[in-house]
């Protein structure tokens, strides 16, 4: 007679629950989340990514309510940008700035704007007029520091197009201002600029296990963000010219300088901006490097 199998214990995998913003910024978001190591997969008909570290569980929300569930205890951190954490006054952690955008590096503006022949030239001028927004607590917020008594209103989208005609004025949210510009637009002032931060539950940062994790997400995904600004750099230097050489390079730190097996000369490593590159290429050439080559970094962790 044979004896009954014991039932395996299912190991249960402590997890965190980050929220992904959904919309603009999901596609620069989910390219963030790959260049820091994680590997995610979206089905266009769920919001529950599939993630390939245990660990982790990902889920889609609006930028607009993120900090909200974040707040809730909902989802332990989320990627949510600082002006709608502002917008509804949440109550989180702020993990880490992560300078990244829709379209570039650089923080975004919600600008106060006006049609190009308003007589409105400052927000004093605003007293009494009508201002539509998505940002109504900031934009009220933003009136009472300038002592300015305006109705704003919410405004459920296509913002730009709303003055003269509805409204007086618009608080819009802008990376480059060219949406601004193509509505015959102009920007009277800023509200108030935006980074995109990880924020996390107070009481998930309280839990080690739960920080640790958080940090360690944190940790390579702002390696992964200032790895986007820069490059590495190799070359061969003969003994003679490497003081030159050296003068050339702006550096991180210093370089990492290695013997080669010819007595004479040298390997150079370093780390650079990637905007300076086209211009310290030539000069390295010209002051006796040789087999020069630049590289792309996928994270750089200070």
């Amino acid at each position: 007679m044979s004896l009954p199998k014991k039932k395996s214990k299912k190991k249960t995998v402590k997890q965190i629950t980050l929220g992904l913003p959904i919309g603009s910024l999901q596609k620069s978001t989910l390219e963030l989340m790959h260049a820091a190591g994680f590997r995610i997969s979206v089905d266009s008909r769920s919001y529950y990514p599939t993630t390939d570290d245990e660990e982790l569980a990902a889920r889609l929300i609006r930028p607009q309510d993120m900090s909200r569930y974040v707040e809730r205890a909902v989802i332990d951190a989320g990627i949510a940008g600082k002006d709608w954490v502002e917008e509804n006054g949440s109550d989180v952690v702020v993990v880490a700035d992560l300078a990244y955008s829709k379209q570039t590096m650089n923080p975004v503006r919600w600008v106060l704007a006006v049609p190009e022949r308003s007589a409105i030239r400052s927000v004093k001028d605003l007293r009494g007029k009508r201002i539509a927004t998505e940002a109504v607590n900031l934009t009220k917020k933003f009136l009472r520091r300038h002592k300015v008594k305006a109705h704003v209103e919410f405004s459920h989208g296509a913002t730009e197009a709303k003055a003269p005609d509805l409204v007086d004025a618009i608080v819009e949210v802008t990376e480059t201002g060219s949406s601004i510009r193509a509505n015959r637009l102009r920007i009277v002032d800023t509200v108030i600029e935006s980074v995109t931060q990880l924020v996390a539950n107070k009481d998930s940062w309280k839990d080690p296990w739960k920080r640790q994790k958080i940090e360690n997400v944190s940790i390579l995904l702002r390696g992964a963000i200032l790895a986007r600004q820069k490059v590495g750099l190799k070359l061969n230097v003969a003994k003679e010219n490497l003081d030159r050489v050296l003068k050339i390079l702006p550096a991180m730190r210093t370089p990492t300088i290695s013997s080669l097996t010819d007595g004479g000369w040298h390997a150079v490593e370093v780390m650079v901006e990637e905007t300076i590159v086209r211009r310290i290429i030539p000069k390295l050439k010209r002051a006796g490097a040789e087999g020069i080559i630049e590289y792309p970094l996928n994270k750089v962790i200070p």
